[in-house]
């Protein structure tokens, strides 16, 4: 289960998949995935091609299931949080120059996060360290205070 390659990213259709697969962690036959769809639900050749694709990239595995037969029962070989942990690097590296405080600065403005959202990130980060309900600090104030403890 340990990955030390780097994985390739994915797709929205990919990402629709691995989801599902994720909420369902003892694993599903192609036929279960398909009846996990909303209508329309995508053709059973289509997951399986899909499937097969994910694999490739190294994010599932398959095993034959009852341990013989036709049927092949996918699981994947990361957890949610490993995959996100590393798209959220990548874009930290890649799109704000490695620096975690442009990329936290970034969302704060732009998600335009209430008072009581900023005061639950940073007890969530410093528990106990957060400046007390000083409602003079600004948003940016209190960014650049997270970032430097």
């Amino acid at each position: 289960m340990a990955q030390t390659k780097e994985l390739k990213p994915l797709t929205h259709a990919e990402t629709e998949l691995m989801n599902l697969l994720w909420d369902h962690s003892q694993g599903l036959t192609v036929k279960d995935l398909v009846e996990q769809y909303p209508e329309p639900q995508p053709a059973y050749t289509t997951v399986g091609t899909f499937l097969k694709i994910l694999e490739a990239k190294g994010f599932v595995e398959h095993r034959r299931l009852g341990g013989s037969g036709r049927t092949f029962v996918y699981s994947p070989l990361l957890t949610r949080e490993k995959y996100v942990t590393q798209v959220l690097r990548d874009v930290k590296d890649n799109l704000f120059g490695s620096s975690m405080k442009k990329m936290l600065s970034f969302f704060v403005q732009s998600e335009e996060l209430s008072e009581a959202e900023l005061q639950e990130i940073l007890s969530m980060i410093a528990p106990g360290d957060e400046p007390a309900s000083d409602t003079s600090m600004n948003p940016e104030m209190k960014i650049q205070w997270c970032t430097t403890y």
